[in-house]
């Protein structure tokens, strides 16, 4: 992933070497090294490789393995399926996971601030854009006025 955007300790910068492949289909060979794998090939043997979840994957199959695993990929198929937005915010709110948080698909630059709220600390921007565009994304609002996964407290409370 050469257009991969990260957070780190709230600073976002772009990351030359990724040392995670993506495997996008279970019939693609397996190449040496760390692997992101779809769930349900990587449900078949569960291992120290990652997962991706498509929008239609269920999250709480997760939940046995989430202390284990160093990495989840959420996939956006399309900008306008926000589907992994929820799936986001439920591994982050709901189930305490605190491990690297990528979005992956179709990552553009005006939906990384949102991204970022959710809980999102990574983005594989989309090849075919400027991954030195997109960091200027992660800039976002400088206040939000509801809750997130970033600031749980809605502006008012912050008061």
């Amino acid at each position: 992933m050469n257009n991969l955007l990260r957070l780190e300790q709230g600073v976002a910068r772009m990351v030359a070497d990724d040392p995670w492949t993506l495997i996008r289909e279970p019939s693609t060979p397996r190449p040496a090294g760390l692997l992101i794998l779809p769930l349900a090939h990587w449900l078949e043997a569960p291992s120290t490789h990652a997962v991706w979840l498509g929008p239609d994957d269920d999250v709480e199959s997760l939940v046995p393995w989430l202390a284990s695993l160093p990495l989840i990929a959420l996939d956006f198929p399309s900008f306008r399926d926000g589907r992994a937005y929820s799936q986001a915010y439920l591994l982050r709110s709901r189930f305490g996971w605190a491990g690297e948080l990528r979005a992956i698909g179709d990552v553009l630059r005006d939906q990384l601030s949102h991204m970022r709220q959710c809980g999102f600390d990574s983005f594989a921007v989309r090849e075919d854009k400027s991954a030195e565009d997109a960091l200027k994304g992660l800039a976002g609002m400088s206040v939000l006025y509801g809750r997130s996964v970033i600031e749980p407290r809605p502006l008012f409370r912050r008061r």
